[in-house]
């Protein structure tokens, strides 16, 4: 049956031929907290932006020479940015909620299910990490031995729940910094855990383009697994008609 689903349904153009078998990879909590995710720190983002805009102090830069500036006026323009600031807070302060409340489940669902055996980093996962990337690269050739995820997917995937949990702490601490003083002060004071915070939103840009540009090379197989949450395996060799 799992031969007949395969061939026939998920890719009409194999030849009869081929030998495969659907295997299970993403629960269905997963899938649903994984996708919602993505517009929400999208949104988070933007509107982190919009408030960004009225004291945009941070640069990359070597002394007084900026080699960087976070963020020259076109970005600001391009993405109609300016004199935004009320509908930016109005925003944020709404879709912080949505993404403590996404943030909170998954971990629980994560602790209690026993997914996180798969997304903690195990022993010698950096020097494998860099492995997988030199693999990406096209450096190496083979691959480390992985599970579900490689040792590169789980660093950056255990990096980015605690730096979710990093962006809830230093967000309140720049939100009600009076009122939530011990947690400011907890955070290196205001304007520390500002820059951490944006810091952090830096990251999970740099992650979502890494993210996106390894989910086309992996392909459609790798997709569909995380919207149906099975792959489909090939036992043998495949021939096009």
């Amino acid at each position: 049956m799992d031969n007949f689903i395969s061939r026939y349904f998920f890719n009409p153009f194999l030849s009869t031929a081929m030998s495969s078998k659907i295997v299970f990879k993403h629960p269905l909590a997963t899938r649903w907290m994984h996708w919602l995710n993505f517009p929400i720190l999208t949104i988070m983002i933007w509107s982190g932006t919009l408030i960004y805009w009225a004291n945009d102090v941070y640069a990359l830069q070597i002394g007084n020479f900026v080699l960087f500036k976070f963020f020259p006026e076109v970005v600001y323009k391009w993405f109609n940015i300016p004199y935004r600031l009320g509908e930016g807070m109005a925003y944020h302060f709404v879709f912080m909620w949505a993404f403590m409340l996404n943030g909170f489940l998954y971990a629980c669902y994560t602790l209690i299910s026993g997914e996180w055996r798969d997304l903690i980093p195990q022993k010698g996962a950096l020097r494998e990490s860099w492995q997988v990337v030199l693999h990406d690269l096209g450096v190496r050739k083979q691959l480390p031995p992985q599970s579900k995820y490689n040792a590169a997917q789980r660093v950056s995937y255990s990096a980015i729940i605690v730096m979710g949990f990093g962006s809830v702490l230093t967000g309140f601490a720049i939100y009600k910094p009076v009122q939530l003083g011990w947690l400011t002060a907890l955070c290196g004071g205001y304007e520390v855990a500002r820059a951490v915070h944006f810091i952090l939103t830096i990251g999970y840009v740099l992650f979502f383009f890494v993210h996106l540009i390894q989910v086309i090379r992996a392909g459609w197989n790798n997709f569909r697994s995380m919207v149906a949450g099975f792959e489909i395996v090939k036992e043998k060799e495949v021939t096009d008609i």
